[in-house]
């Protein structure tokens, strides 16, 4: 086997193994994913009624206590729940949080090794090598691929588009059927997950038809009238359903709301130029691909079409949604893919002519230096950083191993931070899950837990609010709020406080170097041996490369575990 051949096979591995390396050390989710995770766990747990739905539903599923600013697809939880069904059934046991997130994330990674092998028939094999470790080298697709997003669900069918529009050498009535799959896949993605792919669609439409790559009649109308149909179709006969309102077409809702009522503006605004100068570079992390390998690509005339080929429906998307004024780099996802593989055709160029020109020699060793430190610093630095903001669930957690089995009942309040960093259904302990269990004796039954998560404000400033719990988890000042409210003193002991990240500190020569975001991830996959190594290597950098000078990860208190005595 070939060199080459090698290291694409390593690669084509490296990028799933990478997305469960990532779900392994952060197994956690954020706020912004927690519809879809709640949604996937009442599915699972308590299962599709088909009798006295509406009170069924309101009953059990969190979406009614909990329906948020907008409604939500139920789609891609019907999805990922059916798919985790057999490998339930198979091990009562498996964390199905984990399993339902692996499959997700191992979906994403075949859509990006499925681009790969496009770019590998249309550009060569050392096109696909640098895609592959440009992408393996990226942190937020890596890390965020799964994750329940809305748009890490469309992710997987944008990338698959972008992958039935690379260039092939086939007949033309050929190619123009895999352009008509991608704008159906763009279409019903768009109408089911995320609409801002309907710009993304318009733009690759507009630019194929510029080229005469594809027709209006031809093409464009069968696959945007398929892709409508069948996309309502789905989002409005499940939605409808599960919210028990009809008809309901989720993301017209949403658009409506964010776009047209301009209410995503209340999360934040930032300037026209945000997306350009900030989230492109963070989500291309090595800041050679942009500001060498992408300029090259479009500079050199060998590859100057195929570069505009890729890359103008991506940004043509991106300058135009800039005129949104809330910015998010999960808005844009979408157009990376293409963006890599046009910074994978210029150091492609670049490697194999490295034996024509000292310059060409030493771009090269600059292209692999820069692409293995992005690799280092995604997953060392910030992998580590991400993985230590889930102090919620480290605080259920810990609770539940502290306090399991001590009472027969448990009252557990959950404040708003706990609530948006980690916690969610599937990590509540289940109230007797089975009849053999909820028919034992009673000094055999486990302990049964109660969870409250109410955040309105004046019931919370009441002292008869608190005794109804046995443990409350909230944030260090909401706690001192809590004991002041207290009848008496000593109502509330503190039993455990939980840290989260809490940035980046510069350690001066001196100063000791702790490192214990690190060494928990390093103890996790190489053990304390490694962790010992790994200490050793930094103090040898600190002596003898940057004189003392450090920067690590710092934590400090985001969450009191406090019990009501």
């Amino acid at each position: 086997m070939r060199s080459d051949d090698c290291v694409y096979l390593l690669l084509l591995i490296a990028i799933p193994a990478l997305v469960l390396i990532h779900l392994d050390v952060a197994p956690y989710t954020k706020v912004e994913e927690s519809f879809h995770i709640q949604a996937i766990h009442d599915i699972l747990a308590y299962g599709i009624p088909a009798q006295n739905v509406s009170e069924t539903l309101r009953w059990q599923y969190d979406h009614f206590t909990f329906p948020g600013a907008v409604p939500r697809t139920f789609v891609g939880a019907v999805m990922l729940s059916t798919l985790s069904r057999p490998f339930i059934w198979l091990n009562a046991t498996v964390d199905n949080q984990t399993l339902v997130r692996s499959i997700l994330g191992l979906i994403n990674a075949l859509s990006l090794l499925s681009f790969a092998s496009g770019l590998q028939r249309a550009f060569g094999r050392p096109t696909a090598i640098w895609y592959l470790a440009f992408q393996a080298s990226q942190f937020h697709i890596i890390y965020y691929a799964s994750r329940t997003l809305s748009n890490m669900f469309a992710f997987s069918m944008s990338t698959l588009a972008l992958q039935y529009l690379l260039p092939d050498p086939l007949a033309p009535t050929l190619y123009r059927k895999r352009c008509q799959k991608a704008l159906f896949l763009l279409a019903t993605a768009g109408i089911i997950y995320r609409s801002e792919l309907a710009l993304f669609l318009a733009t690759n439409t507009l630019f194929l038809l510029l080229t005469r790559r594809i027709s209006i009649t031809g093409e464009i109308i069968p696959a945007g009238v398929t892709g409508l149909l069948i996309g309502l179709a789905i989002t409005v006969g499940v939605d409808s359903f599960f919210w028990q309102q009809f008809p309901l077409w989720p993301e017209l809702a949403a658009f409506i709301f964010n776009v047209i009522s301009g209410q995503a503006s209340a999360w934040g605004t930032h300037p026209w130029h945000f997306y350009f100068a900030n989230a492109i570079p963070r989500l291309l992390l090595n800041p050679l691909t942009y500001l060498l390998a992408i300029p090259f690509a479009f500079a050199h005339p060998s590859t100057r079409s195929a570069a505009a080929y890729l890359a103008i429906p991506s940004i043509a998307f991106v300058a135009i949604f800039s005129i949104q004024p809330h910015k998010e780099w999960r808005f844009i996802v979408y157009s990376i893919p293409s963006l890599t593989a046009v910074a994978a055709l210029g150091s492609s160029y670049i490697w194999t002519h490295r034996t024509k020109s000292l310059i060409y020699r030493l771009l090269s060793l600059a292209m692999i230096g820069s692409t293995l430190v992005s690799f280092l610093c995604s997953t060392f630095v910030l992998l580590p950083a991400s993985a230590a903001n889930y102090p919620g669930a480290h605080a259920l957690n810990a609770l539940h191993t502290h306090a399991h089995s001590t009472k027969p009942h448990i009252s557990v309040y959950l404040g708003n931070l706990a609530c948006q960093t980690g916690v969610t259904r599937f990590l509540e302990t289940p109230s007797f899950p089975d009849k053999t269990v909820s028919h034992s004796a009673p000094e055999d039954r486990p302990t049964t837990w109660k969870y409250d998560k109410t955040e309105d404000q004046k019931l919370k400033s009441s002292p008869s609010f608190w005794d109804q719990f046995d443990y409350i988890l909230v944030e260090p000042s909401e706690g001192e709020k809590v004991v002041s409210l207290a009848d008496s003193p000593g109502t509330w002991e503190d039993v455990e406080t939980v840290t989260g990240f809490a940035g980046m500190k510069i350690i001066r020569p001196g100063d000791k170097a702790v490192g214990a975001v690190e060494g928990r991830v390093l103890d996790k996959f190489v053990g304390q041996q490694g962790v010992r190594l790994w200490e050793m290597g930094r103090e040898l950098a600190r002596r003898v490369v940057t004189r003392g000078w450090w920067v690590e990860l710092t934590m400090e208190p985001k969450i009191k575990i406090m019990r009501r005595v």
